[in-house]
C-alpha cells in the first residue's frame, strides 16, 4: 500500500499584479462612471414624475447609502444635510407606495436627492476604485448587521 497524495491546487498566475495594483489605485474609469450616472438619473427622473418603481427608489436608496458611508469615513462631510432630507423624502415615498401603489418625491426631496447625487458623483470621482469598492462594502456590510441607523422599510 502506498500512501495518500495531497492534491495540491494549482493556481493561475495569468494576473499581472503590476496592472492589477494601477487599476486598483486608478480612479473609477469613465464607462462604468457613465452606467451608473445613467442609472441613477433615470431612477430621478421617474421618481420626480411620479412613475417610479421599486427599482428605482433602491437605485437612490443604494446612492444615499453609500453617500453616508463616505460622509462617516470623512468624504463630503457637507452632503450630511441634504442627506436627511432624501433620506425622509424617500422614506415618505415608501409608505406612500404602501397605500396607494404610485411612487413619487416632494419638491425638497427631489433637490435634495439631486444635491446629494451631485455629492455622491464628486465623490465616487475624487478616490481610488478600491476605495470606492470598499466604501461599497462597508455600506453592504453595515446595513446586513442592522446598525444604529438603519431602516428597515
Amino acid at each position: 500500500m502506498s500512501r495518500k497524495k495531497c492534491r495540491r491546487k494549482i493556481w493561475s498566475t495569468a494576473i499581472n499584479p503590476i496592472a492589477h495594483a494601477i487599476a486598483g489605485a486608478a480612479i473609477v474609469d469613465q464607462s462604468s462612471l457613465n452606467k451608473l450616472r445613467l442609472g441613477e438619473l433615470s431612477a430621478l427622473e421617474s421618481m420626480r414624475m411620479g412613475h417610479g418603481t421599486i427599482d428605482d427608489w433602491k437605485m437612490l436608496v443604494d446612492m444615499l447609502n453609500i453617500t453616508l458611508t463616505f460622509i462617516r469615513h470623512g468624504v463630503g462631510v457637507e452632503a450630511k444635510e441634504d442627506y436627511q432630507i432624501a433620506q425622509d423624502s424617500l422614506h415618505k415615498a415608501a409608505k406612500r407606495y404602501e397605500k396607494i401603489k404610485r411612487m413619487g418625491l416632494d419638491g425638497a426631496g427631489i433637490k435634495a436627492i439631486q444635491n446629494v447625487y451631485e455629492y455622491h458623483d464628486l465623490q465616487r470621482q475624487s478616490v481610488a476604485r478600491s476605495f470606492y469598492e470598499d466604501m461599497i462594502e462597508k455600506t453592504r456590510n453595515y446595513i446586513a448587521s442592522r446598525g444604529k441607523d438603519v431602516v428597515v422599510i
